[in-house]
């Protein structure tokens, strides 16, 4: 039996927030912060809307979620992000101190694990969480984008 409050139910959530970013045409990563079994932030990507490149789903689900807890830490907490955080986002995560970081597709060129950036020493990594999910929403973006250029 499938608990009802695992990483592919929270996944799920974390793309609904990609097909989010897909229809305002942006990068469609999106990312969600759990504590408890309970969503306190719910993001994606806003580099275009918000004309900021450090506007990842991440950075953005780092202050909602701060925000919500009136701290700074997420100690206790886990992100669901639909693509590996690149190395900027692994480095805002790393002064979160978030406890556990869930991402579904591998970002081989850009991702932190490929860039050799550390996480704090006390996350723990899930990877490939409904990774086929993810790598379609990205490669259809990317096919739409290359066939309206």
């Amino acid at each position: 039996m499938i608990e009802p409050f695992d990483d592919t139910y929270f996944m799920k959530k974390a793309l609904q927030e990609a097909e989010a970013a897909f229809d305002k045409d942006e990068i469609p990563v999106g990312a969600i912060v759990v504590v408890d079994n309970r969503i306190i932030a719910r993001t994606h990507n806003l580099t275009e809307t918000l004309t900021d490149v450090t506007a990842h789903a991440e950075m953005q689900a780092i202050t909602a979620a701060a925000n919500f807890l009136g701290g700074k830490y997420l100690s206790g907490c886990t992100l669901y992000v639909t693509l590996e955080p690149c190395q900027m986002c692994a480095g805002a995560l790393y002064w979160s101190q978030i406890s556990k970081i869930v991402y579904g597709a591998t970002d081989e060129q850009r991702g932190f694990n490929s860039m050799g950036t550390k996480l704090h020493p006390k996350t723990k990594v899930v990877s490939g969480v409904m990774e086929a999910e993810a790598v379609s929403l990205l490669k259809r973006f990317f096919i739409e984008k290359r066939n309206l250029n």
